[in-house]
């Protein structure tokens, strides 16, 4: 692995698109940068050995240049909350029909007004795992909006509170498709 230089060096680890703290990924991507030219698969095993159980390398690619982060144009979020799909579709309804839909979020310059609507691509309510399951897709941009803030938006927008813990499930990351899908950043 390739380190920065300086008194204080640390390793050159790039996280694209991380998640945010508190929910779960299915679509993570790290860039490392090596101290020398080494195999994908070889790069593959020492990770593999090295990381514990759950965290998973599914495939290791060498970069063709440029920076993986302007790959990453949209996400596909599953949001299972402990609701009926009968009490969820419409509260997504309203919330798709809004033109916009102003959020708060504290962040680290303080707190910031958002529209949350306007990111959303498509969003579909069907049963899930814990009763409904809000199947969205999301246009990265600044600020970007989380899911968490979708369903604050879907809350202002309907005036139904989804109460109780909602689990946040990114399935995928990448460039945005012409059919409003995500695809996979390192397709040819």
């Amino acid at each position: 692995m390739a380190y920065s230089s300086g008194f204080n060096p640390h390793p050159r680890i790039s996280y694209a698109g991380a998640a945010p703290t508190g929910s779960a990924s299915e679509a993570e991507y790290l860039e490392l940068a090596l101290a020398e030219v080494v195999e994908p698969a070889t790069v593959a095993e020492a990770l593999r050995e090295a990381l514990p159980d759950g965290l998973d390398v599914i495939e290791v690619v060498e970069s063709k240049g440029g920076s993986l982060a302007d790959l990453l144009e949209g996400s596909r979020w599953w949001i299972d909350v402990e609701h009926p799909v009968s009490d969820v579709e419409p509260a997504v309804a309203a919330f798709l029909a809004a033109q916009g839909v102003e959020v708060e979020r504290m962040t680290k310059k303080g707190l910031r007004t958002f529209d949350c609507r306007a990111a959303v691509l498509s969003c579909a309510v069907e049963p899930g795992n814990r009763g409904a399951r809000i199947d969205v897709v999301l246009r990265h941009g600044t600020p970007s909006v989380r899911p968490d803030d979708v369903l604050t938006g879907v809350r202002k927008a309907s005036g139904v509170e989804l109460a109780g813990p909602a689990l946040l499930t990114r399935v995928a990351q990448g460039p945005l498709l012409p059919d409003g899908t995500v695809g996979d950043p390192f397709a040819s």
